[in-house]
């Protein structure tokens, strides 16, 4: 709103700059003759030649910010031209002004008197035409005279139509902008705060273990090892206000699925069974591993099954009749992870793009990095890596 005010008002100065110059050329290329020789066109003396001058090019200067008050004093200063030439043709320059002033009037024109002033004008400038016959001008000057003046104030009503939707049309483009930043927005939360919910069962699970296996082992230790019993048990005590704590902070996040909080979190163990349901939906799927397998973290195991799960959902949702392949590789100090298939696109999914913001908000969140885009030849792939250990950001 506050970038289309200030175009809005950078061009209304430029337009004034430029009014004011168009005018300051009319009023010399008008005042000079007159100066310079009797000119008959103006009329006599010199005096009201220059006043008719000034009084019908002048107005021009404020044809955009007063368009209808420029309008009715243009039109005044050529009819008192018309008669002041009697019995020759007025000058042609106020009847310059006079179209630009019309074409205003229908451009610049707002408000009820928008539509009730032009016509009344219209009406009044009848009898200057008709006068300039009476006195012995062209009547062939007069009517096309007379008809541009209404095709240019025509004219005006349609480009101000045309003005109008286009700033509509913008300020509806900049609602739709803003209204999917605020979308993107809105994903990026809910995917962080599920991240976080999937994150907090798996450090509570390890930081409980510590706890019971510390308490445990505070038992069987025998008689007076003071210090490792007062070890332990400092273990132990951080180790519950460490886990009542992490409640208390993602309580509000987790209030709504308890249940699934409960539920053991899937890893790339699991990914056999998901493969098998993908294909139960009609994906064909083919699942490799590469490398020797090594023992993950659980919040890289459940980032990585969640990564491969949302790849193969959006192949599901876009890919259309198409194949997948999933290739998971176990290197040193990271895992790779890569999604690919044949499809066309033609798939009926309506997606918006808030999957790929979750897959990149889980690799970002441990140091990784996400390539995802259009293979050559067809179809769509996603490569993923994710450090381990040390590596991990």
């Amino acid at each position: 709103m506050r970038r289309g005010l200030e175009s809005f008002v950078r061009n209304q100065r430029v337009q004034g700059v430029g009014d004011t110059l168009l005018a300051v050329a009319l009023a010399l290329s008008s005042v000079l003759p007159v100066l310079a020789r009797n000119d008959p066109s103006w009329g006599r003396p010199k005096a009201l030649g220059v006043s008719l001058a000034l009084l019908s090019t002048v107005p021009i200067a404020w044809r955009a910010r007063r368009p209808l008050l420029a309008a009715t004093l243009v039109l005044v200063a050529n009819a008192a031209c018309v008669y002041a030439a009697v019995p020759h043709d007025a000058a042609f320059q106020p009847f310059l002004a006079l179209l630009l002033a019309s074409y205003s009037a229908g451009s610049r024109a707002e408000g009820p008197r928008a539509t009730w002033v032009p016509p009344v004008l219209a009406l009044a400038a009848i009898p200057m035409f008709a006068a300039a016959i009476a006195h012995g001008q062209s009547a062939g000057n007069a009517g096309p005279s007379y008809v541009f003046l209404i095709v240019a104030w025509a004219v005006g009503r349609t480009v101000r139509s045309w003005r109008h939707k286009t700033i509509e049309l913008e300020a509806a483009n900049r609602e739709l902008e803003e209204q999917r930043e605020l979308q993107a927005q809105a994903a990026v939360a809910v995917e962080r705060g599920r991240i976080a919910r999937e994150l907090h069962d798996v450090i509570a699970h390890n930081v409980s273990m510590i706890v019971v296996q510390a308490g445990a082992a505070a038992r069987v230790l025998a008689g007076d090892e003071s210090q490792v019993h007062a070890a332990l048990s400092a273990i132990e005590a951080t180790g519950r206000e460490t886990v009542d704590e992490m409640r208390r902070l993602l309580g509000v996040l987790r209030r709504a699925d308890d249940g699934l909080a409960l539920a053991p979190q899937p890893g790339l163990r699991d990914l056999e069974s998901l493969v098998a349901h993908v294909r139960e939906a009609g994906l064909p799927v083919e699942l490799s591993f590469e490398g020797e397998p090594v023992a993950l973290p659980p919040g890289i195991e459940l980032s990585a099954y969640r990564i491969v799960q949302e790849s193969l959902t959006n192949a599901l949702k876009h890919a259309g009749r198409a194949s997948a392949e999933v290739t998971v590789r176990y290197e040193t100090g990271a895992v790779e992870l890569e999604i690919r298939d044949d499809g066309d696109g033609s798939g009926r999914g309506g997606g918006t793009g808030h999957g790929l913001v979750g897959m990149r908000e889980r690799v970002a969140l441990w140091g990784g990095r996400l390539d995802a885009g259009s293979r050559e030849g067809g179809g769509w792939a996603v490569r993923a890596r994710l450090p381990v250990g040390s590596s991990a950001g």
